[in-house]
């Protein structure tokens, strides 16, 4: 079983989605926006991070939805990374399962995934809407493995940040942290997802070892 993030792992969304986390807190809450870092909140949900900069208040409610709407209308700027389809078409191709686990709202994930054609590939989907905290929190990944009744122990994850690898590597999944050269604690680095594809699409040996210190063989995982 293998279990993707979507935003700065399959899809190239980061730089739209903090182009709209700065439009939207220039309108509601100019005064924060000068220290605002988009960097220091990948990985959380968009009510996570209106929360952490406003509590819980109805100003921070306005800011995550105006985010959002923001975010939906400029989804033609995202595009799929280099290896996305190819990956998930080994895994489609050998019978492993998929599903994504993601901090962003349900609306703008499954538009997201429909916009891009990414939707067919996944049985199913857990958003920020569903998981009861957000990345960096183990609970997320835990959450995901009893909710699809999964073994952790024949799951490999998909992260791009350091939030989403803290979460899936404290819930004992083996994790590929990709689009790095130096993996976050606990995590495998993979340059990219053509890379991941290739070694797949080679068999065993390779990429077996590409995630020996994780003691799951990506070759034949769920």
């Amino acid at each position: 079983m293998w279990l993707f993030d979507l935003d700065g792992t399959l899809v190239d969304s980061c730089p739209a989605h903090e182009a709209a986390f700065r439009q939207a807190i220039a309108e509601v809450a100019p005064g924060l926006l000068g220290s605002f870092r988009y960097a220091d909140y990948t990985g959380a949900s968009t009510r996570e991070v209106t929360l952490r900069l406003l509590g819980d208040t109805e100003e921070a409610a306005r800011l995550a939805r105006l985010k959002q709407r923001l975010y939906r209308e400029n989804l033609d700027t995202v595009a799929v990374f280099p290896g996305a389809r190819r990956l998930l078409a080994r895994l489609t191709a050998a019978g492993r399962a998929a599903y994504v686990v993601t901090g962003g709202s349900r609306a703008s994930v499954e538009r997201t995934l429909a916009a891009r054609s990414l939707d067919a590939y996944f049985i199913d989907v857990l958003t920020g809407d569903d998981l009861p905290v957000s990345k960096p929190d183990p609970a997320c990944y835990a959450y995901a493995c009893e909710h699809w009744g999964l073994d952790p122990g024949a799951v490999v994850v998909l992260e791009d940040s350091a939030h989403g690898v803290a979460s899936a590597v404290g819930a004992g999944l083996a994790t590929l942290h990709v689009h790095v050269a130096e993996p976050a604690p606990g995590a495998v680095a993979a340059r990219d997802l053509e890379e991941i594809a290739a070694l797949l699409e080679a068999g065993t040996g390779t990429s077996a070892e590409r995630v020996a210190d994780t003691h799951v063989e990506v070759s034949g995982a769920g």
